[in-house]
């Protein structure tokens, strides 16, 4: 059919498969608007989950909803060893855009902006040179005594209850979405903790939002012991086939098309229902197929230009990451699980190399802090990424 009808290609489509399914979280979220906004008190959301199951696009959604709302947004993405502090505050300086529009004092709102540049400015080093200080672009002096300790812990609650404060004037709140959350650097997760922590007790109407991979609850409570009190954590997961089914036919619907109940059942069986699978073999499909309705030999054909799509843009680019010491840990955690998406016994990754399990520590570590695996539990490791170990199984 039509590549250029194609509505799986990226950005086509009025609702991503990363969408389907997931009408509970967005249920959910509208009912944390509304509770919030009327002073309620309410917890943070953390969504937790492997690679392809659309928390970033989820994320993004959410954000969307608070805007739709009225409330002020920022979204930011956590990078291994890079302060908060800096996107933080770029992040909240949108959300504070957002509600300045609807804000009848123009002094509150600068006033709070002027705490928010003070905050942001401490993420300069005090030895840097003028020409390598960071300037955060807000066009208002400095506050002093506020949000500017350099203690991140003391400076990001105080910077919170401004904004969150700031929202209340308007009878709404703030959203702020942090997306691989797990990649916060340790102290800033500890400062997170001890924010959400101050607002609930306070009842101010500031939510953060995180998504990051499944060990993110360990993270959070290895930080703060009180943190599970915190957040209320929804697992985003593969889709159940009902919805998986949803997530193929409906883009394929809105371009007046069709699909045959066998070519479903392949699509199903080739993409396991992760979103992201269904979004490259269904574009795949898409494209293999002559005519209408697309078949399942249409499927079958298109099946390798999928897998070899994915192999380089999504396993690859992973895989590429990894030293040859880790990518030999890889492996073996693919032999053992035999290509399944399953834990590994740590122990047995080092009997299946014959290596003591101290002397694998280093590349274990490094694969976790490159988020290609995860501390299933105690004593197990998994791969962050559906399906994997069998790309691995199947390299040349």
């Amino acid at each position: 059919m039509d590549p250029i009808r194609n509505p799986f290609a990226p950005g086509a489509g009025q609702r991503p498969p990363e969408l389907a399914g997931r009408m509970r979280e967005l249920q959910a979220f509208e009912v944390v608007l509304e509770r919030v906004a009327r002073g309620r008190p309410e917890r943070s959301l953390m969504l937790t989950g492997l690679r392809g199951v659309g928390k970033t696009v989820l994320l993004g959604e959410l954000r969307s909803k608070a805007i739709k709302h009225g409330w002020g947004a920022g979204k930011i993405e956590a990078r291994p060893d890079t302060e908060l502090r800096r996107p933080l505050s770029a992040a909240l300086h949108r959300a504070i855009r957002d509600l300045a529009v609807r804000h009848r004092a123009p002094d509150r709102v600068e006033q709070v902006l002027g705490v928010l540049k003070a905050f942001a400015l401490r993420a300069n080093k005090p030895d840097a040179k003028l020409r390598d200080r960071w300037q955060p672009g807000i066009d208002v002096p400095a506050a002093q005594g506020r949000a500017d300790s350099g203690d991140i812990e003391i400076d990001l609650v105080e910077l919170f209850t401004e904004v969150a404060e700031l929202a209340a004037d308007v009878g709404t709140g703030v959203a702020l979405l942090i997306d691989e959350i797990q990649d916060l650097l340790p102290e800033d997760v500890s400062a997170l903790c001890a924010a959400c922590h101050e607002l609930s007790q306070s009842g101010a109407p500031l939510v953060v939002v995180g998504a990051g991979l499944p060990h993110v609850p360990a993270v959070l409570s290895a930080s703060k012991s009180y943190s599970e009190r915190l957040f209320r954590y929804a697992r985003i997961d593969r889709l159940e086939r009902e919805d998986a089914d949803l997530a193929v036919m409906a883009p394929i619907e809105r371009e007046d098309a069709g699909i045959e109940p066998e070519a479903l059942d392949a699509l199903f069986d080739a993409s396991g229902g992760y979103p992201y699978f269904i979004q490259a073999y269904g574009k795949a499909a898409w494209d293999a197929a002559p005519a209408d309705p697309i078949t399942v030999k249409d499927v079958h054909v298109a099946a390798p230009e999928a897998e070899s799509e994915l192999a380089v843009g999504f396993f690859g680019s992973r895989y590429e990451r990894a030293t040859p010491a880790e990518r030999e840990y890889l492996l073996a955690m693919a032999e053992l699980t035999q290509g399944r998406d399953e834990a590994a016994g740590t122990a047995d990754v080092a009997v299946y190399l014959g290596r003591k399990p101290s002397s694998l520590s280093p590349a274990r570590d490094s694969l976790m802090k490159k988020g290609l695996v995860y501390s299933a539990e105690r004593g197990h490791i998994a791969f962050t990424v559906p399906h994997f170990g069998h790309y691995l199984l199947g390299r040349d």
